[in-house]
């Protein structure tokens, strides 16, 4: 199972395109509202209704947590004690945590960038505490998996289909989209 969680203030495309290359590459997804209402609104004024709410999560074993960026919606997801629950358990249990845009400073902030080399939101590069900032679109190191922005979202979307089904499955995905 994967969590995308969404906050208020998310970055539409950030969320949208790596959501619909996981879905077409038949990985077991889920979105989820950082409250109690399946609607979220993005940082466009877009507003998606979400798969689950967070007192609809539950404690099983995640593959991966994918957190969107966008701002105010990056920090909404860092106020969430069950969001930074969710992200340090995955990564204790060997799971994959996904960032994109202004989220990877939440991985900083949790201490889960040391030792990696991982990419932001230029401007938020001092929040990656620990990281090996390299300026690359997208960043696979371990178990992390960090990307620069909106512009890389479908190589993000790609990345994220390669870790979770093969690279075979997501050179097929990126065919049919003319990637």
């Amino acid at each position: 199972m994967v969590y995308m969680f969404f906050a208020d203030g998310f970055e539409e495309s950030e969320a949208i395109v790596p959501l619909d290359m996981l879905k077409r590459g038949g990985v077991d997804i889920k979105t989820v509202s950082i409250t109690d209402s399946p609607y979220v609104t993005g940082s466009h004024k877009i507003t998606i209704k979400t798969d689950l709410t967070i007192s609809e999560i539950t404690d099983e074993p995640l593959e991966m947590v994918i957190l969107p960026g966008g701002m105010p919606g990056a920090s909404n997801l860092r106020a969430s004690e069950a969001v930074v629950n969710t992200v340090l358990k995955t990564a204790e249990n060997d799971g994959y945590v996904a960032a994109i845009c202004a989220a990877p400073y939440i991985l900083g902030e949790l201490g889960l960038l040391k030792n990696k080399k991982a990419i932001c939101y230029p401007g938020f590069e001092d929040r990656l505490i620990g990281a090996e900032v390299a300026i690359e679109d997208v960043i696979c190191d371990g178990n992390v998996i960090t990307a620069i922005g909106m512009g890389a979202a479908m190589k993000f979307g790609y990345a994220l289909v390669s870790l979770l089904k093969g690279r075979e499955t997501a050179d097929k995905i990126a065919k049919s989209i003319f990637m």
